[in-house]
């Protein structure tokens, strides 16, 4: 069964931020993870929104999407992430 990570991040430093963004594709793909979307704008229909950045990552499994983000690899880019940012990481599936 897919799982999807959403992630809301609030950007503080946004040039670190651009080298987070540099290593998270390549550390998503021995885990079979894909981007579905990916930044801005959003726009609240109901309720609110206020972050900077919306992401939603794909997984082939729960298990596959655990993996990717306890990785070594991920562990570097989300060392970079957390000083550009506040985030907020959700598992579904």
């Amino acid at each position: 069964m897919e799982a999807y990570i959403l992630v809301q991040v609030d950007i503080y430093d946004n040039e670190v931020y651009e080298e987070y963004k540099k290593l998270t594709p390549s550390s998503l793909e021995p885990y079979g993870g894909e981007f579905v979307i990916r930044g801005l704008p959003v726009q609240a229909l109901e309720g609110e929104w206020k972050h900077d950045r919306l992401v939603l990552l794909k997984f082939p499994s729960r298990e596959k999407a655990l993996e990717w983000y306890n990785s070594e690899n991920y562990q570097k880019a989300k060392n970079i992430r957390q000083k550009a940012s506040s985030a907020n990481f959700f598992i579904v599936g």
